[in-house]
């Protein structure tokens, strides 16, 4: 008996195969067997037999999700994922069920050796790993640019890298939570190598100017996180009934909701649609203006094209796939618009009518958010911080300094859009929302000067993330905000004086800001300063977007998102720059401290979204929060949303206190970091623990988010009331900002 019937599948692109198949079976069964993967044992166990190749067929897999390409790229891209699955199966003999973590290590370390980004590899290979690594690098880089080869170095080595991950959780019994999971998974899955080795088979690569922007990215990681809920509902029995696997999102559903499988498969199969659906949102409305706006020529725009046409075939073919190969759970496995359908080869064509239909319902209910909903004020669950925090004792010199300085740049003053004699903010309202307190907590040995500087930093987010929706909400034309941001990005100049004249409250406080803070930085610092400050801003508009659109946000593209509009990279790159040169920056690049960074900016973002739900949502008529986004996802009623944020909260916090006690010690060792520059990490930790507890201290007493204080903030008599002092376009806000800055120094 299976554990659970599959789902229906969402799937609306046709299914194709590619002629050369034959060729690719016949070439990939030699291949292998030239690099002895096949009946050859490695370390006293066979991996493959010629039956487990022929059985799992990988070059159907390849001529499914590669429909298009000639023969010889059909067997180079066959042989890359023999090699991929290959290396899958021979890390889980020797070294996963063994709990084998040093000769795991030292295996991983070598694999780099045959992987040069420039040159012919050099060193010998020593099994049949590194043999075909070897063999597949000399065969495949030369028609890329050092652009791609950069690219698909790094995802490979996630892939190969990111398996002692698994490793170690498979050591310590630990299962990941669902952020966590969705995050190591695109590594540990590779699916964004299997999106590099798209470009290649497509003749398709992605132009560098746009490579590492937001709608590639999220093309890469909803096609990645598609790819590999799939294949974990078709694993689930494979992996985690036979293999003992902990790297399972059904299980991880499972488990943290605390329901039922044949649940939790639904939920991911959910999941797996939802990011279908900002795939083709993203790929139908991000990608034109991307292109006017980088002003890519009509070949780039082509290759774009072709590569989204790739992923598409693959999500595909990947899927048929897994309805054929003995390697997984397929039995009575109905793709979407199949139940009375056509089943068999060459009918996939069938499915799209059927699929698009089927997810009418739902694309129309992520549009149908009703604002201004009464809600009152929620039960908030518990958060239970293990550490606090101080405040600095130059507090009360803070709360007035930063009033000053808001008049002074106008804070105070009348904006378009905005109520007809008044700023979007007041005096009173400044003093309400008292972001010195957030910067006191967050910074409790700040001089005096630098908690002002903190304090105005958080004055001017909190300000432009109020601003934004109220001079920019009531239009859906974003050319004005676009305008805007880029100006905003000139005030930040790296070199020189700023090309424009500062012209608004947001532009002249942000450019006293920029020569306070920026003006004694080195060079290399104000470039990731600026970069920081601009993907705040950018997140601005994706707001704005959602807004127009009344859309509520996919949970994953929400929660990464998030970190953006809470302003996480600002907060990391500050608090980098103060630790001076004692830290390698490719310490900061692994995924222990990226996962600290990403745990603690997610409790933050937590925190706020509980104590801001009612503002948001019954105020300002708001889609951009977590409580909000797990009602839609879940279809469930507000408490049970409420418990489930709360939940999430809790295991992230898990998370950051596990990286902190574990993996940064272990981390220390792995990279043989001297005393300073441990120092400064625990250090860089500590103050993160202070930048938590101070964003609690603050919701907690601050006047920004209680019921009583919104209904005289808003000049509401009643909740209800909210609705008809507001337009549906009125002012909004998340709400959020004031967490979102580090201090100085």
């Amino acid at each position: 008996m299976q554990p659970f019937e599959l789902p229906e599948f969402y799937m609306p692109y046709p299914a194709r195969l590619n002629p050369n198949l034959e060729g690719a079976r016949a070439h990939s069964k030699e291949w292998a067997r030239a690099m002895e993967m096949i009946d050859v044992p490695q370390g006293g166990t066979v991996i493959w037999d010629e039956h487990d190749l022929d059985s799992h067929d990988y070059a159907l897999l390849c001529a499914y999700t590669h429909p298009d390409c000639d023969g010889p790229e059909l067997d180079l891209i066959t042989d890359w994922y023999v090699w991929v699955f290959y290396f899958d199966d021979h890390f889980l003999e020797l070294y996963k069920r063994t709990n084998d973590w040093d000769n795991a290590r030292a295996y991983l370390d070598r694999l780099p050796l045959f992987m040069p980004a420039e040159g012919p590899v050099t060193e010998t290979p020593t099994n049949p790993v590194e043999a075909g690594l070897a063999d597949l690098w000399a065969r495949t880089v030369p028609s890329m640019t050092a652009d791609w080869r950069h690219r698909f170095i790094d995802s490979t080595k996630a892939l190969l890298d990111e398996s002692l991950w698994e490793l170690a959780n498979i050591n310590e019994g630990r299962l990941a939570n669902p952020i966590e999971y969705i995050e190591m998974r695109r590594k540990v899955g590779g699916a964004p190598w299997s999106a590099n080795l798209v470009e290649h088979a497509a003749g398709a690569e992605v132009p560098h100017a746009i490579a590492a922007s937001r709608p590639l990215h999220v093309l890469r990681d909803t096609f990645s996180d598609a790819v590999h809920l799939r294949n974990d509902l078709f694993s689930y029995e494979r992996e985690v009934l036979d293999e003992g696997e902990l790297s399972n999102g059904v299980l991880v559903f499972e488990k943290f909701l605390d329901i039922p499988t044949q649940e939790a498969a639904d939920r991911v199969n959910d999941l797996l649609t939802s990011r279908l659906h900002q795939f083709e949102h993203t790929a139908l409305t991000e990608l034109e203006p991307l292109f006017d706006e980088h002003a890519v020529d009509p070949e780039g725009r082509v290759k774009v094209l072709a590569y989204v046409k790739g992923l598409q075939d693959w999500q595909s073919g990947g899927h048929e796939w897994h309805l054929r190969s003995s390697r997984y759970m397929n039995t009575g496995a109905v793709p979407s618009g199949f139940a009375a359908g056509p089943v068999g080869l060459g009918t996939s064509a069938a499915r799209l009518v059927p699929a698009l239909l089927g997810s009418l319902a739902e694309r129309a209910r992520r549009h149908a958010n009703v604002p201004f909903r009464p809600v009152g004020a929620i039960t908030k669950p518990p958060i239970d911080l293990p550490f606090g925090t101080t405040l600095s004792p130059h507090l009360a010199h803070a709360r007035e300094d930063v009033v000053e300085w808001g008049r002074s740049v106008g804070f105070f003053e009348p904006v378009p859009g905005g109520p007809p004699h008044e700023g979007v903010w007041t005096e009173a309202k400044m003093r309400d929302y008292d972001l010195p307190l957030c910067a006191a907590g967050i910074h409790p040995d700040a001089s005096a000067d630098q908690l002002d500087t903190t304090s105005r930093w958080l004055a001017w987010g909190t300000y432009g993330d109020d601003l934004y929706p109220v001079v920019f909400g009531r239009t859906p034309d974003m050319a004005a905000a676009k305008a805007a941001t880029a100006r905003l990005k000139q005030l930040m100049p790296v070199d020189g004086p700023a090309p424009v004249v500062p012209a608004s409250p947001l532009e002249r406080s942000l450019a006293e800001l920029w020569v306070r803070t920026a003006g004694p930085m080195s060079r290399d610092d104000r470039v990731a300063f600026r970069r920081a400050v601009a993907v705040m801003v950018d997140s601005w508009l994706w707001e704005l977007e959602n807004m127009h659109l009344n859309r509520i946000p996919d949970p994953v593209d929400y929660v990464e998102m998030r970190r953006r509009t809470f302003g996480s990279d600002l907060t990391m790159a500050l608090s980098r720059i103060g630790h001076g040169r004692r830290v390698p920056q490719d310490v900061y690049r692994t995924r222990p401290v990226q996962a600290l960074e990403n745990s603690a900016a997610d409790v933050a973002c937590m925190i706020n979204d509980i104590y801001s739900y009612q503002k948001e949502v019954q105020f300002e008529g708001e889609v951009h929060n977590l409580i909000r986004v797990a009602e839609h996802f879940l279809d469930a009623p507000l408490e049970r949303a409420v418990e489930v944020v709360g939940d999430l909260l809790a295991t992230r916090l898990d998370q950051f206190l596990h990286v902190v006690e574990i993996e940064l010690p272990a981390l220390y060792d792995d990279f043989k970091l001297d005393a300073d520059a441990r120092a400064a990490l625990d250090q860089y930790a500590q103050e993160l623990k202070h930048w938590i507890a101070g964003i609690l201290i603050w919701h907690e007493d601050c006047r920004r988010y209680r019921e009583e204080d919104l209904l005289r903030q808003f000049g509401a008599a009643s909740p209800g009331a909210v609705a008809a002092a507001f337009s549906l376009r009125g002012p909004t806000g998340i709400g959020t900002s004031a967490a979102r800055l580090r201090p100085v120094g």
